[in-house]
């Protein structure tokens, strides 16, 4: 009941929260470092939340530059013997898998991607799917999203990730920000609380 009640919602779209962490701004120039994954469904109770979590570690692609500041700002070292990390396209083929199993076993027909400024995960995603000849393999919509930016930003007045949890009235801790995991699980909740919130006016999709 709750899996038809998705789809119902977003026409047809399965909500999959991605944060990524990267090199640098430049999608074709800066290595993708690292992604994080969290499906979107809803509970027993018909409230949003988030699903089973996907994470890897990406070894930056060949030819790829790394931007100092970049990784003074999100702490990675990219070459770390005990990061565990991937090629992005074993990697990122896993991945989608995942989520077309879970799309289909949710009655959706694509994957939408849900971020905080989501066109900047877009990109890189977008960019890693073009390198390694994914375009059949994703499950991801190519251009469209949902920004919690956007959607905090008109509900709770804020548009920084962590301004706009604490808003909200979730926790959110500084120390581990950055990380694509835990700003993904932040961004899932973030855009849980919202949705949560809104009383959908919904009619038969065409």
């Amino acid at each position: 009941m709750a899996d038809r009640a998705l789809h119902e919602r977003f026409r047809g779209f399965m909500p999959v929260v991605i944060d990524v962490e990267t090199a640098g701004f430049d999608s074709a120039r800066h290595a993708l470092l690292e992604i994080a994954a969290i499906p979107i469904n809803f509970d027993e109770t018909g409230k949003l939340v988030a699903e089973e979590r996907h994470h890897a570690h990406l070894i930056p692609f060949e030819g790829s530059e790394l931007d100092p500041s970049a990784l003074a700002f999100n702490g990675i070292d990219p070459f770390h013997p005990l990061r565990g990390a991937q090629p992005e396209g074993p990697a990122l083929r896993q991945l989608f898998e995942q989520l077309r199993k879970r799309q289909k076993a949710l009655h959706c027909s694509r994957c939408i991607l849900v971020g905080h400024n989501a066109h900047f995960d877009l990109g890189f995603v977008n960019a890693a799917i073009e390198r390694n000849a994914l375009k059949n393999q994703s499950p991801l919509h190519p251009f469209s999203v949902f920004d919690t930016v956007s959607l905090s930003g008109l509900l709770l007045g804020q548009t920084v990730l962590a301004r706009a949890c604490r808003a909200a009235g979730l926790d959110f801790d500084a120390s581990n920000a950055h990380s694509a995991l835990y700003d993904a699980e932040k961004t899932a909740e973030l855009f849980c609380h919202i949705v949560n919130q809104i009383k959908p006016q919904l009619t038969p999709s065409s």
